[in-house]
Formats: structure tokens, C-alpha cells, sequence
């Protein structure tokens, strides 16, 4: 619609063939009607305001959530260590399914040291 009404419009003032000159009237009407939207959209969004107290509770609620985050993060971790992997599970691991040292060390940690359940969640 709109490619062709730009398009009707230079032949609508240089040819003032009836059905050119009325999309060229009807042009105007939707560019108001545009403009009122936009102008009722920018309106809207310069009344509404954003608190601070709510912004500070926002950004607190955040905070708390990534330091639970980080801390559950690091138990996790911490726990992987404790397990003790076998040097040949993890050559085994390497070698069979073709990952770096440090994939295959993760996910038999992941599986308590068991090779087949690691071997398992890496084949699918």
C-alpha cells in the first residue's frame, strides 16, 4: 500500500486522473491519523514515571538472586572435586568420545565417577 501510493501520488498532481487524485487525498488523512497515534503513544509514556524505591527493591531482589546463584554455583563445584575419577575412565572417556580433557573429566565427575553413565549422557 505504501509503494503504491507513493507511486500515485506524482501521477496524481502531473495526470488528475479521478482515481489517482483520491488516493492522494486519502494519503493526507492516514498520515494525521498516524501522527495523532503516535502523538497519544509518546504521551502515555511521558506521564507514567518510574519510582525510585521501586527501581532500588527491583535491583536489590536482583542482586540477591545472583549472589544465591553464585553461591549454589560454588557448592556444586566444590562437591565435583571431592569426587575421585580413575586415570583410565578418563583416558577411556577421551579417547572414545573424542572431547577434551576437561569435558570428559566434568562429566565423570558429574556422574560420581561412573563411566558408563557418563558415557551414556554423552552418546545422546
Amino acid at each position: 500500500d505504501v509503494e503504491l501510493e507513493l507511486e500515485t501520488e506524482p501521477n496524481g498532481s502531473g495526470g488528475g486522473s479521478d482515481g489517482a487524485g483520491g488516493r492522494a487525498a486519502e494519503k493526507p488523512r492516514k498520515h494525521d491519523s498516524g501522527a495523532a497515534d503516535l502523538e497519544r503513544v509518546t504521551d502515555y509514556a511521558e506521564e507514567k514515571e518510574i519510582q525510585s524505591s521501586n527501581l532500588e527493591t527491583a535491583m536489590s531482589v536482583i542482586g540477591d538472586r545472583r549472589s544465591r546463584e553464585q553461591k549454589a554455583k560454588q557448592e556444586r563445584e566444590k562437591e565435583l572435586a571431592k569426587v575421585t575419577i580413575k586415570k583410565e575412565d578418563l583416558e577411556l572417556i577421551m579417547t572414545e568420545m573424542e572431547i577434551s580433557r576437561a569435558a570428559a573429566e566434568r562429566s565423570l565427575r558429574e556422574h560420581m565417577g561412573n563411566v558408563v553413565e557418563a558415557l551414556i549422557t554423552l552418546t545422546n
